[in-house]
């Protein structure tokens, strides 16, 4: 019987996934495998018991990645699940950056109690709300993953001339973006060049505050810029002096803070990005069937601390090791099964940056023994064994 704990609530049809050998709820204790939400997890005692967490979403700064890597615990996120989500919000952004909507909704509903007055007024005061179209406009998009590759599409299909950035652009998004892109080999060439900016990357220690008070000087004179991936990728005091020297024409973000809420030309949304009930079914889904396949078969899809390792359902009995990306470590732990006569039926290796996992088939019955030589060998940090 496995044991996962939902530290928030999960969609339903992701619970669904859990079949009759699992127990899961809130009140679990010791369990197998955490999924989660937005619940933070940086003061929460690690269970002894757990080997995985799965985060029903993207980001995982609410996950301690390091403490979780240290002990072995695979951490799974859900890239892709709520990619439509996110590209319709950009879309509905590109709009409101343009055609100063929000700003003539919020003005119309100043005129109640005008009366009779009201159409002469709208006809009057209209032309304070004038914003320009996109189609022939020029979109620049920083970050080609799942979500930025959809943006490019459906931006495209509007009539936008559309450059994307990415250095780690990846086979899969390259086949699924439009030919009509033109993909940029640096930066500046977005900044140059794009009438509208949209970041979609991950706030690391390389992007945080990546739009700052230099960058904004690299910009094209009154570019329209969307910020729907993290908070911290732009300074808001850089923006919004930008905003208020005509650098920036208009800023959408979806990560609200009491300056930007007082700032014009801000369409400030309540992180609505993946707030639709597709989205968090998707997101469940995933979350669900990655931790699922994990704890029946060592497989690792879609892992933030662990590289993707996978060999389809056990056959017999499986060992999965994870340990330090370090020289020597599959020599010591092949020897281990040598020295006990166990043939190795199939292997894989795959590391990720300072860990490494690696995946052992065998049609030989085996028992905490082979457990405990893998476990003694230095640099090995968890040692998992599966059976048919």
């Amino acid at each position: 019987m496995y044991k996962v704990q939902t530290l928030n609530k999960i969609a339903k049809i992701g619970l669904n996934v859990f079949d009759d050998k699992y127990t899961f709820g809130d009140e679990v204790e010791n369990p197998d495998g955490i999924i989660l939400r937005s619940f933070s997890m940086h003061d929460m005692e690690l269970p002894e018991s757990l080997f995985a967490v799965a985060r029903a979403g993207a980001g995982t700064n609410n996950i301690p990645i390091d403490k979780c890597s240290e002990r072995g615990i695979v951490v799974f996120n859900t890239p892709g699940a709520n990619a439509n989500a996110v590209k319709e919000l950009a879309i509905a952004g590109l709009l409101l950056a343009s055609r100063k909507v929000v700003q003539g909704i919020n003005w119309a509903k100043t005129l109640i109690g005008e009366g009779d007055q009201v159409g002469k007024l709208v006809e009057k005061g209209k032309s304070n709300f004038v914003g320009p179209e996109i189609m022939g406009k020029t979109l620049g998009i920083i970050g080609l993953g799942a979500i930025g590759v959809k943006v490019a599409n459906a931006a495209h299909a509007l009539g936008m001339n559309v450059i994307g950035y990415d250095p780690y652009l990846s086979v899969d998004a390259a086949w699924n973006m439009t030919r009509a892109a033109k993909k940029a080999n640096d930066l500046d060439t977005i900044l140059a060049e794009s009438d509208y900016i949209s970041i979609h990357v991950p706030a690391t220690k390389d992007t945080k505050g990546m739009f700052n008070a230099d960058l904004f000087k690299k910009v094209k004179k009154g570019v329209r810029l969307l910020n729907l991936s993290r908070a911290e990728l732009v300074d808001d005091a850089a923006v919004i002096s930008a905003l208020e020297d005509g650098t920036v024409a208009a800023y959408v973000t979806d990560f609200a803070t009491e300056e930007l809420l007082k700032c014009e030309n801000v369409v400030v949304m309540p992180h609505l990005g993946a707030s639709t009930p597709e989205s968090e079914d998707n997101c469940a889904v995933m979350a669900a069937q990655e931790l699922k396949d994990f704890l029946e078969n060592g497989n690792i899809r879609n892992s933030v601390n662990f590289p993707n390792c996978d060999l389809g359902k056990v056959c017999g009995s499986r060992v999965t090791i994870a340990h330090k990306n370090i020289p020597s470590m599959i020599t010591k732990i092949t020897d281990v099964f040598a020295k006990d006569s166990i043939n190795i039926e199939n292997m894989m290796n795959k590391s990720k940056g300072d860990l490494a996992y690696t995946m052992i088939d065998t049609h030989s019955a085996l028992d905490g023994t082979i457990k405990d030589d893998l476990k003694a060998i230095e640099g090995v940090i968890k040692v998992s064994l599966y059976t048919e």
